[in-house]
């Protein structure tokens, strides 16, 4: 009997590959067969994690580039066909925020750092598009493929404080549900795209918001506990099993939807 969830042999790449996430991803689908490329900026991070692949006996391979160079891209893009001769999945893990597009509690909308709302928004919007346009091309002529994008909690309900990064993931999700009909409607069925939003998870970029130096809760970690019918934060592996979902023909009915891994936060008020 075939396994609808299987990933075996696929090509899978994965932009922000050496973030908490993306390097918890890059683990999971070589190990589950798959042939996994992924990409960052940092070689050494980079580099050391195809290492640790490859010692538990997979395949990985890491190529630096930056999702916002189309040069460089296109580069791996050729690299990569290459290499394996096709691309059947695409997850966009890239982004991340920085301090000037928030805006704290003692300040306003009209403090807001317009030059690093703009590289936010860059970083998660235009580094979802381009690698998109990119490496969908293949998925084009194969008549076939997968595109995962990585949205966020912010993307659903407008969160205090990350203004920027809140509007360019939901910006992302609705690139992702306008892709799904384009790609499906002039190549094919066999195209689909979905995005999910994870809920909160403690990664390296939100760390310093939600945790103090002796790694305790802060006041706003807290609040998002008590919003959480789970009671805790998301852990990476928890993840797995949507992006599997997507990425293997379980899913192959489903396109331009946003799968909600968040321990309830979204459903819940009082």
């Amino acid at each position: 009997m075939k396994n609808l969830f299987s990933v075996k042999d696929k090509v899978v790449l994965i932009t922000g590959g050496t973030g908490v996430l993306g390097s918890c991803m890059v683990h999971h689908f070589a190990e589950q067969g798959a042939k996994v490329v992924f990409f960052g900026r940092n070689p050494e991070a980079g580099h050391k994690l195809e290492s640790e692949v490859k010692e538990s006996g997979f395949e990985s391979l890491f190529l630096q580039a930056d999702v916002l160079d189309r040069n460089r891209l296109e580069e791996c893009y050729d690299e990569i066909l290459n290499r394996f001769g096709r691309i059947d999945v695409l997850i966009n893990g890239a982004g991340g925020n920085m301090q000037g597009a928030t805006i704290p509690p003692d300040k306003t909308i009209f403090d807001l750092d317009l030059g690093a709302f703009e590289k936010v928004v860059d970083l998660n919007l235009y580094g979802t598009i381009l690698p998109t346009m990119v490496f969908s091309l293949a998925m084009s002529q194969q008549k076939e493929g997968v595109i995962i994008n990585i949205a966020s909690e912010s993307a659903i309900r407008p969160l205090t404080r990350v203004c920027g990064y809140g509007t360019a993931k939901a910006a992302v999700v609705n690139f992702t549900q306008y892709l799904a009909g384009e790609l499906a409607s002039k190549f094919g069925a066999g195209l689909r795209v979905n995005a999910v939003a994870p809920g909160f998870f403690l990664t390296e970029q939100n760390r310093t918001l939600l945790t103090n130096p002796d790694g305790s809760y802060t006041e706003r970690a807290k609040t998002i506990i008590v919003h959480t019918p789970f009671g805790r934060f998301g852990k990476p592996e928890e993840l797995l099993g949507t992006m599997q979902y997507l990425a293997s023909d379980a899913s192959k009915f489903v396109t331009g939807t946003l799968l909600v891994v968040d321990g309830g936060f979204d459903a819940f008020s009082i």
